[in-house]
């Protein structure tokens, strides 16, 4: 079981990165959103337009071993930003992450998103529980995380590179699984 390849939420839809089709969208896309970007993104240092093609090349890859779900964010027929869904987590668990333009941030965008990642990451087999994870010192993902439901539960030592805006310690949010009825 696998999750759609393109959701409808609200004002966004999501849908699967295209790896031939979206490489010159995605990389103007991180070209113009590279300031906003770089104090959360250690990727953001190693962007190429080879780097995007080779993200996207291995998207489907993800998808079929079902260890990621990649989707691009589309607001009016335009995309604007991308997300996705891991297994790095844990066991029972996916982890949620996302960005946006800057222009188009602040809109509730993210927030429809991640929503809708969840209840995706949700319907497949053996999850528990959905996580966003994220540096203390970045405040809008926090508010998408709390937007979206999820409650901090922690805060840990960050595993991710350095990069200027982080602080080294992550916050941990999480959303577990509704009843079943």
């Amino acid at each position: 079981m696998r999750p759609q390849p393109v959701i409808e939420h609200g004002k966004v839809t999501l849908r699967c990165w295209r790896p031939e089709e979206d490489v010159a969208v995605l990389f103007r896309l991180i070209e113009e959103s590279l300031e906003h970007l770089r104090p959360w993104m250690p990727w953001v240092a190693g962007h190429s337009r080879q780097a995007t093609a080779d993200f996207l090349a291995g998207c489907r890859p993800r998808w079929e071993r079902g260890e990621a779900y990649d989707y691009a964010i589309v607001y009016r027929g335009a995309v604007v930003g991308s997300c996705g869904m891991s297994t790095s987590a844990g066991p029972g668990g996916w982890q949620i992450g996302y960005w946006l333009h800057p222009a188009l941030t602040g809109r509730g965008l993210a927030t429809a998103a991640v929503i809708a990642l969840a209840e995706q990451a949700f319907a497949l087999p053996g999850v528990a529980y959905v996580e966003i994870v994220h540096d203390v010192a970045n405040a809008a993902s926090g508010a998408v995380a709390r937007r979206a439901g999820f409650s901090q539960t922690g805060r840990q030592a960050t595993r991710l590179p350095p990069v200027p805006g982080r602080s080294g310690v992550e916050l941990v949010w999480r959303l577990s699984r509704p009843p079943q009825p």
